[in-house]
Order: C-alpha cells, then structure tokens, then sequence
C-alpha cells in the first residue's frame, strides 16, 4: 500500500492493516482509500477500493478473544447471510474486512407490506443466529440511562415527569426476567440496516448479544412500521400461527421503551455538547416525532450536532407519552400484568 493511503489510518496501526490487505487481497493494487462517516460508532470504517472493486475495512478495538468476543459475532452474522460476507478478520488485531454493499434506500426499493415482511424477515435471521452469550440486564441497562438523564438536568417539566412516571409503570409490569431470549443486535437503526436493491445486510453488530426479542422488533418498528396494516403483516410475518394478543401487547409496550431508551440517550448526547449552566429550550409539547423524523431524513437535521440530537430526544419523548396515554397502551399494560 503506497505512503499516501498509510497517512489516513492510525500510525500505530499501519503494520496490523498492512498484514490485513495483503492477507485479503495479495499483491492486488489499493486504488483508493477513504473514511466513511455517518454513523455513531467510535470505530474508524473505511472504503477501499482493490481492482476497482469496493471493501469495508473498520478497526475495531484491539482485545483478546473471550467469552463476548465481537469478531465471533460478526462471523456468525455473515454466516447466517445476514450480515455482508467476510474476507478478512482478526481479533487480536481488531480488523475486518468485509464485502462493501452498495446501498439503496430502503424505501425506495420496498413498500408498504413488502417492506413489513422483508424487515420481519430480516429481524427474524438475526433472532436464529446461535449465539448464547448475555448481555447486560435490559432492566437495570434503563435504570442506568435514566439516571444519567436525570443527572443531566436537560429537560424537566410535564412531559419529562410524564414519561418517567409512566415508564415506571412498564417497568413493575414488563416480564423482564422471561427466558425467552434470542441473539439480538440491539440498535436497527437505518444507519446499520442496508439495502443492495434485492436483499438486506446489518451491519455494525458490537451492541449484539443475547436479549428479549421485542428489543430488535420494536427498534425496527419505531424507524419504519407506521401503519396499523403494517404493523399486521410485519408482526405475522415474523411470529406466524404463534401471533396472539400477549405478544402484541408486549410489543406495543417495547415499541414505547425503545423510544424512552433512544430518547434519553440522545438527549444525554446533546447535554454534553453544552456547558452545565446552559438554557436548554424546555418546550416538548410543541415537538412532534412527524415533523422531526423527515427533517433528519432530509438531511436538514443532522444526529452529529446538538440541535438534531436535542430534537430528537424531545420528539421521541414526546411520541412515547403520546402512545403511552392511549386505551392500547393500558390495555397492552393489563395483559402483561394477568
């Protein structure tokens, strides 16, 4: 690899990445190299190109392999052809190479109930990967979040007191400790969740481990199921014969703690982007997730500033306490409790 495309990765990295592309590719020619950017991940992701082909190659952190050893998550993803097909990894090193897709917007290519039964579908090889390893307690993961956001002292008033007093309700009633539990990636966001124009790929699988089901369900739910119909086909898609009303109410509940879950983590992002004494604009009422969700679509509101991460935590705390005033949303909360 020629001096010039050495400059852009980390000096004390270079050996490491030089091993992997020869490894990977032989003596083929690097013909361009550049950092992708884009997602919230710490890890450094690039595109290279070698014989005008394009890989992705992210550097990891280095670590010793063990019993949640990334790398082995990502080789089972692959495998189950979920995630893009590997050419190179090494957990020592933290490198991996990986086929590059080239993404599509999702939304162009599918719609309406094909795009319900093509994300089921989606969640659904994710959930059979067999992987055993746990994760943290879901339960006391929110505890931790909550009061991060409290110690924050960014947003206070009906809204924020709302959304806590009713969380506290999902959270004596949710069956927290069910065994039912599944290799789970935890974050599907439209950030890792690609689109080649026939198939979909997941990628960046760091936050994966074992955990309840309805977390992928739900987070998939909250970016891109809308509709009632929707919501129909993509929950008989994914349960089949095994749909019945316990487990709609329990996604329903989820659907409302994912949204509390990305809502204090952005709004504890945006925090950090101020000093302490900052005013923060207390309105909430006036910020609908409607409004908000296309500006960021659009590119006019970006999650990398303070204004779009603020935004979007007032938006989706705003939406949870909506849904979470509705006859379902009680309704969805005596089921679990009987």
């Amino acid at each position: 690899m020629t001096q010039q495309f050495q400059a852009i990765f980390p000096a004390e990295r270079t050996a490491a990445i030089n091993a992997a592309i020869e490894t990977a590719f032989g003596g083929a020619k690097v013909d361009d190299v550049h950092l992708l950017t884009g997602g919230l991940s710490a890890a450094p992701v690039y595109k290279l190109t070698v014989n005008n082909r394009p890989y992705v190659m992210k550097l990891d952190h280095t670590h010793a392999a063990g019993p949640a050893d990334p790398s082995e998550k990502v080789a089972l993803a692959a495998h189950a052809g979920i995630a893009p097909a590997l050419l190179y990894q090494n957990e020592e090193s933290g490198i991996t190479i990986s086929e590059f897709v080239e993404n599509k917007p999702i939304r162009s290519i599918f719609s309406g109930e094909a795009l319900s039964r093509k994300l089921a579908e989606a969640v659904k090889k994710v959930h059979t990967i067999p992987y055993t390893v746990p994760g943290d307690d879901l339960k006391a993961t929110i505890d931790y979040i909550l009061a991060g956001f409290r110690q924050t002292n960014i947003l206070s008033g009906e809204i924020p007191d709302e959304c806590q007093r009713r969380y506290a309700e999902i959270r004596e009633l949710y069956p927290w400790d069910d065994t039912d539990k599944v290799f789970s990636h935890n974050d599907l966001n439209p950030s890792n969740i690609l689109c080649d124009g026939q198939d979909i790929w997941i990628i960046d699988w760091n936050t994966a481990f074992v955990n309840d089901r309805y977390v992928d369900l739900a987070g998939v739910a909250n970016f891109f199921i809308h509709m009632p119909d929707q919501e129909a086909v993509f929950l008989q898609a994914y349960f089949g014969d095994e749909l019945d009303d316990y487990k709609k109410a329990r996604f329903y509940v989820m659907r409302q703690v994912s949204r509390i879950i990305y809502a204090l983590m952005m709004l504890q992002l945006a925090a950090k982007a101020k000093p302490a004494d900052y005013a923060h604009d207390q309105d909430v009422a006036g910020v609908f997730l409607k409004d908000v969700g296309p500006a960021i679509g659009a590119g006019k509101l970006s999650l990398a500033t303070y204004e779009g991460q603020f935004m979007y935590g007032k938006a989706l705390m705003h939406e949870a306490v909506q849904q979470m005033r509705t006859p379902r949303f009680a309704a969805s909360l005596a089921l679990l409790k009987n």
